[in-house]
């Protein structure tokens, strides 16, 4: 039996052509591909797909919080976050709720396979570079700094508006795409800059790149493919 997948990610170049190259393995089917948290959660609920394979930034929503919903409702389904943000404080995160895999999209793939058919055996898997990252402060806590402690004290939809805001929305158009009104975002935005001592858009726009929200401007990753060498954009 093939393992069923089901692709999350904002970029449709990348997407299309990451559901080619997984298509094309023996043991598996893409069952489909969507851009959005809420594409996901619907087609989830119908697919039931063996493997979730997501972005951590995805529009208006943490990719965090659709596989802690999804995984919620259908325990059964393996989660597996393919993203660019290597930072420590996703890492720990994506663990707390349970994801069986995080690899990073400058991988190759044939790690990305091996990633997918170890977390459906029941294993965990983490990039070489991520589970380093895990190790050392399992070890050494004491190196986790500021940035755990600040990003911790937000709330998921703090740190939804706090990215929206980064990415040069206005607190009328995040509270859109939200579903909330102005007022709402306006009353998170004012208490996120309080929590982490911001005074203005540009700070919070820093925050947000320090602690992996959105990637600093002019960075490009590269999911690369083990045997043609072929690059999807990000």
């Amino acid at each position: 039996m093939k393992i069923s997948l089901l692709l999350v990610d904002e970029n449709t170049l990348f997407r299309k052509g990451l559901s080619a190259l997984l298509s094309s393995q023996p043991d598996m089917s893409v069952d489909g591909d969507v851009s959005t948290g809420r594409e996901a959660e619907q087609l989830s609920a119908r697919l039931d797909p063996d493997v979730l394979l997501m972005d951590l930034r995805l529009a208006g929503i943490s990719g965090l919080d659709i596989a802690a919903h999804i995984k919620r409702r259908h325990v059964q389904t393996k989660v597996v976050m393919l993203t660019a943000a290597r930072s420590a404080e996703y890492v720990r995160a994506a663990l707390q709720i349970g994801i069986e895999g995080y690899v990073l999209k400058d991988a190759s793939l044939e790690e990305l396979l091996i990633a997918i058919r170890s977390v459906v055996q029941g294993k965990k898997y983490l990039s070489p570079d991520v589970s380093g990252h895990v190790v050392d402060l399992f070890l050494h806590p004491e190196h986790s700094g500021s940035k755990f402690s600040q990003f911790d004290t937000l709330t998921n939809r703090e740190r939804g508006i706090l990215q929206l805001i980064a990415e040069g929305r206005t607190n009328r158009s995040a509270a859109e795409l939200l579903c909330v009104s102005p007022r709402t975002v306006e009353k998170h935005r004012a208490s996120l800059m309080h929590k982490l001592g911001l005074r203005n858009a540009t700070e919070m726009t820093l925050a947000a790149i320090d602690m992996g929200l959105i990637e600093r401007p002019g960075v490009f990753s590269r999911f690369t493919s083990a045997s043609t060498m072929s690059d999807l954009p990000v």
